[in-house]
């Protein structure tokens, strides 16, 4: 059977010495991996177009922006629309935890190893190096998340420290190219929209009443950390299983009034000594 194809989707190009003749198919018919999008991720736009609203936090769709500077309050004062410093960002560096002992069968036993805790202190030096105003560091309720904050902790000064179990590890979503370890749907419906609501509430663009950078840290886990990434720089997020984090390495993304997103550094453990690093 011929294939029907949206004349609307037709894209022609020719050049001085040729032409090219590309087409898009009707999207939801012959691409099956369109039909089954996971309920709690929003779908990428088929056309691959930055979304500028994707954390539903652009100035049109706030009420409290959205005010004219005409509008008098109750004491007959003019209101003024809230408006942010153009160069005011939201950074987010994640830290994968150390290397821990993997032949446990209860996370509640699986600690960082010597191995893991060294990696820990190096990553506490660096950040302490960096010497960045971190306003706060959120560590998953896994022990191998917490023993490594607790490292990272004896580095910095003033700073809150708070625990959060939507940044326990899991499965985000069913990879792509899929593997047999983790063929459960079950699995991913229990964890992708846990993991999903912890993207919602830390990456963000900045918040209205800031009037300097913002510097969080999150402690967490190889999964968790490649979904946020795949969703922040809104690429397929099946593809989180194609990035590969070392332990303790820190990837460092930042956001900007715009909502537009950087991905500054992914996995960097250069800061450690070459005897230091692991992965798996």
């Amino acid at each position: 059977m011929p294939i029907r194809l949206n004349f609307k989707k037709w894209v022609a190009g020719f050049g001085a010495i040729g032409g090219a003749i590309l087409f898009y198919p009707n999207d939801k018919e012959h691409d099956p991996s369109l039909q089954n999008q996971h309920s709690w991720v929003t779908p990428p736009s088929f056309w691959g177009k930055w979304d500028n609203n994707w954390d539903r936090r652009h100035p049109e769709w706030l009420a409290n922006v959205t005010k004219l500077d005409n509008e008098i309050d109750k004491e007959g004062r003019k209101k003024r629309s809230i408006r942010r410093k153009a160069d005011v960002k939201h950074h987010i560096l994640l830290v994968r935890h150390g290397q821990y002992h993997t032949q446990a069968k209860a996370d509640s036993d699986r600690t960082l190893t010597d191995l893991g805790k060294q990696q820990a202190e190096a990553t506490g030096k660096r950040l302490q190096e960096l010497g960045l105003p971190y306003s706060m560091m959120v560590q998953s309720t896994i022990v191998r998340a917490k023993e490594t904050a607790k490292i990272i902790e004896k580095y910095l000064t003033n700073l809150t420290v708070k625990e959060d179990s939507v940044l326990s590890e899991g499965m985000p979503i069913a990879p792509d190219p899929p593997i047999d370890m983790w063929n459960s749907e079950v699995v991913v419906y229990e964890d992708g929209p846990r993991i999903e609501a912890a993207f919602r509430k830390y990456f963000h663009r900045p918040e209205y009443s800031q009037e300097k950078d913002s510097y969080i840290i999150l402690v967490c886990h190889a999964n968790v950390i490649r979904y946020f990434v795949c969703r922040a720089l809104q690429f397929p997020p099946e593809g989180w299983l194609r990035l590969s984090l070392n332990h303790g390495s820190i990837t460092w993304v930042t956001i900007r009034p715009n909502g537009r997103v950087t991905l500054r550094n992914l996995g960097d453990s250069g800061h450690m000594e070459p005897q230091l690093i692991s992965s798996y």
